[in-house]
């Protein structure tokens, strides 16, 4: 055992982490967080954590630089206090689409983000569908990159469509080859050209999709203009009914007026980040939780138990 166990909440998704502490049946430690009138972070954590096995709750969710501030001075105020371990429990890792360098003289940013938390005092990273899987590598330390899988595969379980899983690009046929396999369904590949960033052209799909219900799976939704755009091709090519399943609601710009517009029927994601109540009134959206999935995977690894059985 590493002490007791504490969970502490960010600014970013509280209600997640409340959602945690109730399957654990814990209740949050108490932590001040504040602003100077300048806009600096003013932070204190307002129990002891001497020698307990502490988790911080902090999804980087707008605004995202705050909020992964936040977390660095979380994380050192814990260390400072003592803390035996410390895991940052990030359910949306934000830069992770910075990866590698796509132009000469750019940044990579998610390494640059690994080395920030890595510094400020974090012993391990708790994270969820990490946009690319490699990121694991810019750490020096344990990370546990669980899946919120088995809540969408759920979800999609209850359906009785014919469905067929398509991959709104290239990059993500692992992704929907992983759950057409899982829920004994066909996979197909809408073909996308990108000319500049968030700006997305879909051309043609790859794969049988007529008088079928098409579930277009990717790991975030952030402007809606990838998957707005397969929905039309995949309309065009005879499937009966289009629904979007995402784990990580970023909707941001005009996501949500793409999404009222588009022809989803219905938008499934999760509650790594928070949808606000004005972007809730888009009646095409489903929020499913990923609280069990994180509360179990904390519970195992404050107990040392495997992690892997978390996984479908």
């Amino acid at each position: 055992m590493n002490g007791e166990l504490k969970i502490i909440s960010g600014s970013s998704n509280e209600p997640l982490a409340d959602a945690i502490c109730d399957h654990l049946g814990s209740k949050l430690t108490p932590c001040l967080r504040d602003t100077f009138s300048d806009g600096e972070i003013r932070l204190e954590i307002q129990d002891n954590v001497r020698g307990c096995d502490v988790f911080v709750v902090q999804s980087t969710c707008a605004p995202v630089n705050y909020h992964f501030m936040e977390l660095g001075l979380m994380l050192d105020a814990l260390k400072r206090a003592s803390a035996r371990r410390v895991t940052a429990v990030v359910p949306y890792y934000g830069y992770a689409r910075q990866d590698r360098k796509v132009s000469p003289r750019a940044p990579i940013s998610a390494k640059l983000i690994a080395d920030f938390l890595t510094t400020a005092g974090m012993d391990r990273l708790v994270t969820i569908d990490l946009h690319a899987g490699q990121i694991q590598g810019f750490f020096d330390l344990p990370v546990d990159n669980i899946y919120a899988a088995p809540v969408l595969l759920d979800h999609l379980r209850h359906r009785e469509d014919d469905m067929v899983i398509v991959s709104p690009d290239a990059g993500g046929v692992e992704r929907a080859r992983a759950y057409a396999k899982r829920l004994n369904a066909g996979l197909a590949i809408v073909d996308k050209r990108r000319d500049k960033p968030n700006q997305a052209q879909a051309m043609h799909v790859i794969g049988e999709v007529k008088d079928k219900t098409a579930v277009v799976m990717d790991d975030m939704i952030d402007t809606a203009g990838t998957i707005t755009q397969a929905a039309n091709v995949l309309l065009e090519h005879g499937a009966k009914d289009v629904i979007a399943c995402a784990t990580h609601p970023v909707l941001s710009g005009p996501a949500i007026d793409r999404l009222e517009a588009s022809a989803f029927s219905e938008v499934i994601v999760t509650n790594t980040l928070p949808v606000p109540e004005e972007k809730l009134k888009c009646k095409k959206i489903k929020v499913l939780s990923v609280a069990g999935i994180l509360a179990k995977c904390i519970h195992n690894v404050h107990t040392e138990s495997s992690v892997s059985v978390l996984f479908v």
